[in-house]
């Protein structure tokens, strides 16, 4: 078996760990006397060993870190930087886990560390794509309620006060009308919130005879600031606002009648 051979065998792996017999130890020790290569080898061997329980040392006890490490340095001293390794009875077996061990430790935190960075990364992007979604929806809500501004300032609104009626004589609300853009708007700041599966149906009057058509339905009063665009309808005498079962009803439901106002 030639240097090469040698080397490539596994032999230096188990000496270094202190795996083998004292005769396959003195073998080895007397191939490093021989051949620079062997003993380069070996030291390559006993460096890269310390270099990894270097780096998961934060992970094992401090005390068989030092003890590992120790050994290996006192190794590397023995003569002049010659590596000596002697067997040890009964201790040989626990070198070879010890090293298990720390090669196991080694993967083990590479792959908790890998495992980690692509959660945090998960969660990044799920952050950004809220965020993203967050200001997407306050530019539509700033958008609508700017809107809703321009008609409200617009010298061509006329607004429509709606008064609380028998069935919530505290409510009220306001209808802006603007006849040049056929544009109209309904605040419903004043109203109670719904109870669950009811909706605010918004309903255009005509008085003679009473004719309602609905304009409307809001199923989230709080939306939009309390602010909505519903369909336009010329020729509307009154406005009023009922409570609807979700999804509103094809006629108002008058006993249900939170506000009403004339234009």
């Amino acid at each position: 078996m030639n240097t090469e051979e040698y080397i490539a065998s596994g032999i230096l792996e188990l000496y270094v760990f202190g795996l083998l017999s004292e005769n396959e130890n003195k073998e080895v020790n007397d191939m490093a006397h021989k051949h620079e290569a062997v003993q380069a080898e070996i030291l390559s061997i006993e460096k890269a060993v310390i270099n990894l329980s270097y780096s998961v040392a934060p992970h094992l006890s401090a005390a068989n870190y030092e003890k590992i490490r120790q050994q290996l340095i006192d190794k590397h001293n023995n003569n002049n930087g010659v590596v000596q390794m002697e067997p040890k009875r009964g201790m040989s077996q626990y070198m070879g886990w010890a090293a298990a061990v720390i090669l196991s430790f080694g993967l083990a935190y590479q792959y908790y560390q890998t495992d980690e960075a692509t959660k945090e990364i998960q969660s990044a992007n799920a952050k950004t794509s809220k965020y993203e979604q967050l200001v997407a929806s306050l530019e539509q809500k700033n958008n609508q309620a700017e809107k809703a501004l321009n008609v409200v300032r617009d010298n061509a609104t006329s607004v429509v006060k709606l008064a609380g009626q028998e069935v919530a004589p505290q409510s009220y609300a306001k209808v802006y009308l603007n006849k040049n853009k056929k544009e109209i708007y309904v605040d419903l700041a004043g109203l109670p919130t719904p109870p669950k599966g009811k909706v605010y149906q918004i309903w255009a009057l005509r008085l003679d005879p009473i004719t309602p058509t609905s304009i409307g339905v809001i199923a989230d009063k709080n939306a939009n600031y309390g602010i909505f665009k519903v369909d336009n309808n010329d020729g509307a005498q009154a406005f009023g606002i009922t409570l609807e079962p979700a999804g509103g009803s094809p006629s108002p439901t008058m006993e249900q009648l939170y506000t009403l106002g004339k234009v």
